[in-house]
């Protein structure tokens, strides 16, 4: 394993604790990290999440952003690892109001709207098979960890004031588990053979119980996606480091065959 390969494994795991800095970070190593077998950017998108098994649950609308590596395999040109960190992500579901054990509370949001909001970060880690065409296929698990900001959204009318709403947020980290495990398939196209940007959409099914305590049925993440890839520092220094690389190698291929004539 090559010292950029190790970085970026670096990078993967403790990518979570930069959130607030990921652009800045992205723009300073991306021209490190891209080479000619490995690519490195922001992926980030649209998702519709939901909680399977949950009675009253509806699909929630999200936005996701992270880190992205398509890790080459060996010199077979069709064979990527693509993994990474969504360092924002969210799951959860709309779900049906329920008592707060407060009668104040209970009084106010009895028929509020809830939102679930489950944040965490996720890594996938997907093998890519990538045809002539540049369309791909992806398989592979997702890991996600529960945030300690994980929460119930009550959010109700203001009977004294309709113009008006009030919300109420209720923590959950300590009902679910903070560990998450699915398995995730993708389809996309990639607009350059290696370092252009790709669009796909990906299905994700968790396959662990996400609740602590055992329910009458075991809930389960799911979610819907719909994402870019933009690759950084795959620009002009980039593409003449591969142009470079390139033109060294048919340098060597056109001495071989120079030699062999000359026998």
């Amino acid at each position: 394993m090559t010292k950029k390969h190790v970085l970026a494994l670096f990078l993967t795991l403790f990518a979570f604790q930069l959130t607030q800095s990921q652009v800045l970070i992205s723009l300073l190593l991306g021209d490190k990290l891209n080479t000619g077998k490995i690519s490195f950017g922001l992926e980030g998108g649209y998702n519709l999440s939901n909680i399977s098994n949950l009675e009253g649950a509806k699909a929630a609308s999200n936005f996701n952003l992270g880190f992205y590596f398509d890790l080459l395999l060996k010199e077979n040109k069709n064979w990527f690892v693509h993994t990474g960190v969504i360092v924002k992500s969210t799951m959860g579901a709309n779900i049906d109001a329920y008592p707060l054990n407060d009668e104040s509370l209970d009084n106010l949001f009895e028929d509020a709207d809830v939102r679930r909001k489950i944040n965490a970060f996720n890594i996938p880690i997907l093998a890519r098979y990538k045809f002539k065409n540049n369309l791909f296929v992806e398989l592979g698990p997702m890991i996600g960890f529960m945030l300690k900001k994980s929460h119930d959204e009550f959010t109700a009318i203001n009977l004294e004031d309709k113009e008006d709403e009030l919300q109420y947020n209720r923590k959950i980290r300590d009902d679910h588990k903070l560990f998450d495990l699915g398995a995730q398939v993708g389809l996309g196209y990639q607009l350059k053979a290696m370092h252009g940007m790709s669009v796909a959409v990906k299905y994700y099914q968790g396959v662990v119980d996400i609740n602590k305590e055992a329910m009458d049925k075991a809930h389960y993440n799911n979610s819907f996606y719909v994402v870019a890839s933009i690759p950084i520092g795959a620009g002009e220094k980039a593409q003449a480091k591969n142009e470079a690389a390139k033109a060294k190698k048919e340098a060597k291929k056109a001495s071989k065959e120079k030699a062999i004539n000359n026998i």
